[in-house]
């Protein structure tokens, strides 16, 4: 009896001590949670790699789709938009994987979609009942010309003499022309050309619908002050100098005989030098640009300065006026639109070969009658002053008006009042100085929007940016 009472306070049978220290131990779970961790691992590994080859060919297949559709889209494509589509899938050996070409398009846009699809095996997700993975790719291209105003503002001063600048500006402007003017655009696109020089003629159809203090009828320059380059405005609360008639370079010596030179005025005088405004009509824009001609200074302030007062709605009462008469098509007698046209692109494209240069006035006091006004008509003023002035009173006859400094910050001011009302500047640098190169570059929208070119590549320049006002972009 005390032999089996030891047995039980000693823990009883062996097996069942056994089973008591088992059930104690904790080794054996730490193997069985590293098993299933190890299960767990290769099982998202596995996964992984399968949405990994999906999304290699997710990404194959969308690359093929967009570039199908921004050819598609094109509005200078020829071809059928869903013929473009499914021949680029059918040449990446995805012709099965389009399900639908979707086209729309009108008078100046051209929209297509295109729904592509297929599907992978998996290799690890089976496991899990999941055998094959779809691979969607929805891509849609937008080509839309919006309505747009342009001022296309060119140097025309004596600099583009040389080095065959002007027949290359001449040329790479009508080809600038030919593609933003097009008949799929027609009446969306107005394009007004300003050539300036040393000063802007916007000729007597804007000149006499403004306030001017008029002094003569050989040209129609106007003079702005100073705090007008502050603004796009045409400010018809003021009434504007017109500019004097005269030419006061280009005197020569030659044999001991003086040339008494007028054909070559501060203010340009011959009517392919005036304004062109709002046209759509391509050929008679290019007719004019073959006309231009090389002459005097150059003040890029005063061309950008009237290339952007007419984008600014303070120019309509003139358009408008213009239009009636019959000078501007009437489907842009509204023009220039409000800012917050948002269907409506402003933009300015403006050039030069040079930089801002000094700009001289015959002193008030010499031309303030009409005897004056027509004596300076007849007379060069170098000319007169070296036959008939004394040496010692030659400089009291005239003054400077600009320096080049102050070209340079009227251009400025006039730039940044222009940005300020989301006017799209654009600028070409044609073989300019480092100097001229900066100033062109700070008034550009960005440092993008400005080109320096030499020779022949002010042609690329051009189409460049009337491949950009003719946007095309990925809408998805």
């Amino acid at each position: 009896m005390a032999h089996v009472n030891s047995r039980h306070r000693n823990g009883g049978d062996p097996l069942i001590a056994f089973g008591r220290r088992f059930a104690r131990q904790e080794d054996g779970t730490i193997t069985i949670f590293a098993c299933f961790m190890i299960m767990m691992m290769l099982m998202i590994g596995g996964i992984g790699a399968d949405m990994m080859r999906h999304e290699m060919e997710r990404t194959r297949i969308q690359a093929v789709a967009d570039r199908a559709v921004l050819a598609a889209a094109d509005l200078d494509q020829t071809l059928d938009p869903e013929f473009v589509v499914r021949d680029y899938f059918e040449k990446s050996g995805m012709a099965d994987f389009v399900s639908s070409v979707t086209v729309d398009q009108g008078l100046n846009y051209k929209t297509v979609t295109v729904d592509a699809s297929t599907t992978i095996n998996t290799q690890f997700m089976d496991a899990l009942g999941v055998e094959t993975l779809s691979v969607p790719a929805i891509s849609t291209a937008e080509e839309k010309v919006s309505k747009v105003e342009i001022s296309l503002v060119v140097d025309i001063s004596g600099s583009m003499n040389s080095n065959q600048k002007m027949a290359r500006l001449q040329d790479a402007a009508k080809v600038f022309v030919d593609t933003v003017i097009t008949p799929e655009n027609k009446d969306l696109i107005s394009l007004s050309l300003v050539p300036y020089s040393e000063h802007v003629n916007p000729g007597p159809l804007i000149f006499n619908r403004l306030s001017v203090n008029k002094m003569h009828d050989y040209s129609y320059c106007i003079e702005f002050p100073d705090a007008e380059f502050n603004s796009t405005r045409l400010n018809h609360n003021i009434t504007y100098d017109q500019m004097q008639h005269f030419q006061w370079n280009y005197y020569s010596i030659t044999a001991g005989w003086q040339v008494n030179t007028r054909t070559d005025t501060v203010c340009p005088r011959w009517e392919y030098e005036q304004i062109l405004p709002f046209s759509q009509n391509a050929q008679q824009i290019k007719d004019q640009i073959d006309l231009l001609r090389p002459r005097v200074g150059t003040a890029i302030y005063l061309g950008m300065k009237w290339g952007v007062a007419l984008l600014d709605p303070s120019y309509r009462r003139v358009n408008r006026a213009i239009s009636d008469q019959g000078y501007v098509d009437a489907v842009f007698r509204p023009r220039p639109v409000a800012y917050s046209d948002t269907e409506t692109l402003k933009t300015v494209i403006l050039m030069t070969d040079g930089q801002n240069s000094s700009s001289q006035r015959i002193t008030p006091w010499y031309y303030d009658s009409s005897s004056e006004v027509a004596h300076w008509a007849n007379y060069n003023l170098n000319f007169y002053l070296y036959n008939y002035v004394s040496s010692w009173y030659r400089s009291g006859f005239y003054e400077t008006k600009y320096t080049s400094w102050q070209g340079d910050s009227l251009l400025q001011n006039i730039c940044d009042a222009a940005k300020n009302r989301n006017i799209v500047i654009w600028s070409i640098g044609f073989e300019v100085t480092d100097h001229g190169a900066n100033v062109m570059r700070n008034c550009a929208s960005s440092p993008s929007h400005f080109f320096r070119v030499e020779g022949v590549q002010i042609s690329e320049a051009f189409s460049s940016i009337a491949r950009q006002i003719n946007q095309l972009r990925l809408t998805q």
